[in-house]
């Protein structure tokens, strides 16, 4: 639901009659207030909370209201209200829900509401969505079936200490001290693994975080890997990486 609404209206009569349109449509709505220029609209802008809805006249006391989005970020929705229908197309490219001719009628504005509180509903069911996406358990990789003299064998995602590319060939060094070659891609397995469990520490490797003995700053803002197992494999984190490497090590 529209909860209150900004006015962008330097005609007086004008700005009444909105008002008056909206106190019939929606009694409880509040009106924020009157702004007559795009001055006073970016000051307001820039020091006030985003309003649910901002009805925007094309034309203000000092310019275009289209000035008013490279001098601030709007958020919210606008409808526009105007004498021509010159400006439609450029309206749209805004964040316009409708586009209504003076003198503006009920029924249009209130066409417009439903429009806005409609777009409103679909983005919180999306977002909605989102999170029952984001909190639902990915079920990941948890084995290998792998070639194995005339048949085949099991290799369990536990028992890798990490993964690693050598010539275009996918390997995966066992804690046993085995290395198992894998049909997979170091990106398909980036997607196919826990990754709470599993880091991609650069284009060679993927490590379990079970693994990880210390970690060291390392030249221009790096971090170097050490691992429990296999000390001698130097494994580097990026610079762009090693802050996320750094708290998915600590969560």
């Amino acid at each position: 639901m529209i909860k209150n609404v900004l006015i962008l209206e330097d005609e007086k009569l004008n700005a009444d009659r909105l008002k008056r349109l909206i106190t019939d449509l929606r009694p409880d709505l509040k009106i924020l207030g009157v702004l007559e220029s795009v001055a006073e609209a970016v000051d307001w802008i820039e020091n006030n909370d985003s309003p649910d809805l901002i009805m925007m006249d094309v034309r203000l006391a000092d310019g275009l209201s289209f000035d008013i989005f490279e001098k601030v970020n709007i958020k919210s929705p606008i409808i526009f209200t105007t004498a021509y229908d010159e400006y439609a197309v450029r309206a749209f490219k805004f964040n316009s829900v409708d586009y209504l001719l003076k003198p503006v009628e009920k029924t249009e504005l209130d066409a417009g509401f439903r429009k806005v509180e409609a777009q409103a509903m679909a983005a919180a069911q999306k977002s909605i969505e989102g999170l029952m996406n984001y909190f639902h358990k990915k079920d990941y990789r948890t084995r290998f079936l792998l070639p194995f003299r005339d048949g085949y064998k099991t290799v369990l995602v536990s028992e890798v200490e990490y993964f690693f590319s050598e010539q275009k060939i996918t390997r995966a060094k066992l804690l046993n001290g085995k290395t198992e070659v894998l049909p997979q891609t170091m990106e398909e397995l980036e997607q196919q693994l826990d990754p709470k469990l599993f880091f991609r520490a650069n284009r060679q490797f993927i490590i379990h975080i079970d693994s990880v003995a210390q970690i060291y700053n390392y030249f221009n803002a790096k971090i170097k890997v050490v691992l429990k197992q296999s000390p001698a494999t130097e494994i580097i984190v990026s610079r762009e990486k090693a802050g996320v490497f750094k708290n998915w090590l600590d969560s």
